[in-house]
């Protein structure tokens, strides 16, 4: 049942990565295009910021949730550092406590955000991006990150280091 959960959790996972690559991707071929019809063609076109975004924004909460699941999302370790054996990992339950309520409240009040909007257009996009479209990822990334600790917290990985693949080797001296 573990090692199933973790395949679906790598598969949501690989999920969330091309989702967010696309969203930069697309972000990255539609700003110069806009910049191109208003200074090239006299022209601007109204939607490519708008639509850019909304892939900020898709691509925000999906990496959140990858971060958070690679280990790279910010964190003071200082209090974990200094306390051992059961001390810390009561410290680390209530951490990722504290995160699944957190990502619960998203969930909860994103689906409310969401169902409240539903019906209200963008006006860049009438009729077919509605506003409650635009905080979709709210719940989503709630979600995603809730499964995400429910894996830490069953793994009993509660302060492991990223591993070496996810880091960069760039020097930043």
């Amino acid at each position: 049942m573990k090692a199933q959960y973790i395949r679906l959790m790598d598969l949501l996972h690989r999920f969330c990565m091309i989702v967010a690559g696309l969203c930069l991707v697309l972000i990255t071929l539609i700003i110069p295009w806009g910049v191109f019809t208003r200074y090239v063609l006299n022209s601007a076109s109204s939607w490519p910021e708008p639509l850019a975004v909304l892939a900020m924004i898709w691509f925000s909460f999906l990496a959140a949730a990858l971060c958070y699941r690679e280990r790279l999302h910010i964190g003071v370790a200082v209090i974990p550092m200094m306390l051992k054996g059961k001390a810390r990992t009561a410290c680390g339950w209530l951490i990722e406590i504290c995160m699944m309520g957190v990502n619960l409240f998203m969930l909860w009040f994103g689906i409310k955000l969401v169902k409240a909007m539903w019906f209200q257009w963008i006006s860049d996009f009438p009729e077919v991006v509605s506003v409650g479209m635009s905080y979709l990822p709210v719940p989503l990334g709630g979600l995603i990150t809730a499964l995400f600790v429910i894996e830490r917290l069953w793994m009993s990985e509660l302060f492991k280091d990223p591993d070496s693949d996810t880091l960069s080797t760039i020097s930043t001296e």
